[in-house]
């Protein structure tokens, strides 16, 4: 990894566990500055105590949560002296169940998070790189980008925005020395699938599930390389293939069949529940 940063800045938000830490770890040995935002005081501050005695490098932690309004401009108002040299927007979590049932005030605290908030924050943070003519930004996003998601129509449909976004500006962006990627992982070993699915495990799909180290990993190098899109895992790049090849209509009953085998939901009436994602 890139080791002369001693005098750079990295944000990462979603950072007190899953993916966001790994990259936490990562950036800390590359001896990045960090800022560390997270809803989780507890945690945040934790991590924060574990970084910098390990590492000799300095961390600022945000608590915030950013599913709220105007959460970035809050975020960007205590960074803003610094010169920010790499923006990794993790933070998220999910919503299982029927749209027609599940509670629009998750899911507007979703679309908050996952839209308003990475895009208002990303816009706040590229100013500050276009002045410095450099700059890296990772989005996480998800597989489920590119394809509907039946029983979380919500969730798949605000990945796919962010995966469109990182795409689109990262093209504005080409000739300048500004980067932008988007992680797209498929399922991840950390909080998100035990708190989505039922209490069964009989029924859920174990196999294909990465662990949240090996995914920030390959994220990261795919940032540092200038990426666009980064899907970690062969099989995962064959999953992202298959809109391309079969109908819409099969691809929707595929996922609608993985989501009732993993979520172990008996019918399209699941009430809402809500995915934190940590990540």
């Amino acid at each position: 990894m890139v080791k002369n940063n001693k005098n750079k800045t990295a944000i990462v938000t979603g950072a007190a566990s899953g993916i966001g830490l790994e990259f936490t770890h990562l950036l800390a040995k590359d001896n990045y500055n960090l800022v560390l935002v997270d809803v989780d005081y507890t945690k945040l501050n934790a991590v924060k105590i574990k970084i910098e005695k390990e590492y000799n490098i300095n961390t600022q932690i945000i608590v915030s949560d950013l599913s709220k309004v105007d959460s970035a401009k809050h975020v960007y108002s205590q960074i803003n002296s610094k010169t920010i040299d790499v923006l990794i927007n993790n933070a998220g979590f999910g919503v299982f169940g029927s749209f027609s049932n599940t509670s629009w005030s998750k899911e507007a605290n979703m679309l908050h998070l996952h839209v308003i908030t990475v895009t208002q924050l990303t816009k706040l943070v590229l100013q500050n790189m276009e002045a410095q003519n450099s700059g890296k930004i990772l989005n996480v996003s998800s597989l489920a980008a590119f394809m509907p998601g039946p029983m979380m129509a919500l969730y798949y449909a605000s990945k796919s925005y962010l995966l469109s976004f990182s795409e689109a500006i990262a093209n504005e962006l080409k000739h300048t020395g500004i980067t932008v990627t988007a992680l797209c992982p498929g399922q991840t070993n950390t909080g998100f699938q035990d708190v989505v699915s039922s209490a069964s495990t009989e029924n859920k799909i174990n196999f294909n599930i990465a662990c949240p180290n090996a995914v920030a990993v390959y994220g990261y190098k795919a940032m540092h390389k200038g990426r666009v899109v980064a899907i970690p895992g062969m099989f995962n790049k064959f999953l992202a293939t298959l809109p391309r090849f079969l109908t819409r209509n099969r691809v929707r009953t595929i996922v609608r069949n993985v989501q009732d085998k993993n979520r172990n939901s008996k019918n399209n009436k699941v009430k809402s529940k809500t995915i934190k994602k940590a990540s």
